[in-house]
């Protein structure tokens, strides 16, 4: 299975009981989940979203905006809802997975088996931060150090911020701008969100309030660590496996 908005398939085989899309944080890829085609379970194919303007879609001019990227990524992603799915998005890959399974279900189609969310704040909690995506260069790249998501190392390296500065910016700027949609069902599936218990973006508060998104299930689950809390984490694994087990235990 491939195409331009998911990676080559993490983990091949006919017929998967569930399909696992996963959305990165801003300035995140696919090589974030490539670890979890041997950590997640054996009937579980694990693809990740590959938004423009990133790795094979270099060229692409990135998205600034929420609403025309749910427009193309649904239409991206209709050709792989052949199995039963379920989404997780990590920090701005939450709201970009919660705005996709909203899109799915207004326009009737198979909705996700669960929606999982990660480090970021429910899409209707305020944000409490000040905008950083116009910030200059040095004041925008300590920022993202002190997030921990870019190694100090890589912001010295001038050549390699050149080429990943422009769409982590259209990313931040996509995160900063986006509100969620007044009205429309709410998602019927499970929503799990977790959190880690020192993240700077996300508090176990405004993380619990993912709740309100759905008329079914949810649990919130507060892992120690930062924002990046899930990286090489067993038992963010285990609980990660925990909510697919329900999808796909009766496919």
């Amino acid at each position: 299975m491939s195409g331009p908005w998911i990676s080559p398939a993490q983990r091949s085989g006919p017929d998967p009981r569930l399909r696992l899309f996963c959305f990165a944080h801003a300035g995140g890829g696919s090589a974030f989940f490539r670890p979890w085609r041997e950590q997640v379970a054996q009937d579980v194919e694990v693809v990740s979203v590959v938004l423009p303007g990133r790795e094979s879609r270099i060229r692409e001019t990135a998205h600034t905006r929420m609403e025309p990227l749910i427009a193309d990524l649904v239409e991206g992603l209709r050709p792989h809802l052949d199995a039963p799915y379920a989404f997780f998005g990590h920090s701005l890959g939450s709201v970009i997975a919660y705005e996709a399974a909203r899109a799915l279900r207004l326009r009737g189609e198979p909705g996700p088996e669960a929606l999982v969310v990660s480090g970021r704040r429910a899409p209707h909690a305020p944000d409490r931060r000040p905008p950083v995506s116009q910030l200059g260069d040095d004041a925008f790249l300590a920022e993202m150090v002190r997030l921990g998501g870019t190694p100090p190392e890589i912001v010295r390296q001038r050549e390699m911020v050149r080429f990943f500065l422009p769409f982590l910016r259209a990313d931040f700027e996509l995160n900063e701008t986006y509100l969620p949609k007044a009205g429309g069902p709410a998602l019927t599936c499970p929503v799990y969100a977790f959190t880690g218990d020192r993240d700077p973006l996300a508090t176990p508060q405004e993380v619990g309030e993912w709740r309100e998104v759905t008329s079914g299930h949810f649990r919130l689950r507060v892992f120690p660590g930062d924002h990046f809390y899930l990286k090489d984490s067993e038992e963010f694994l285990a609980a990660l496996r925990g909510c697919l087990a329900p999808a796909h235990a009766g496919r």
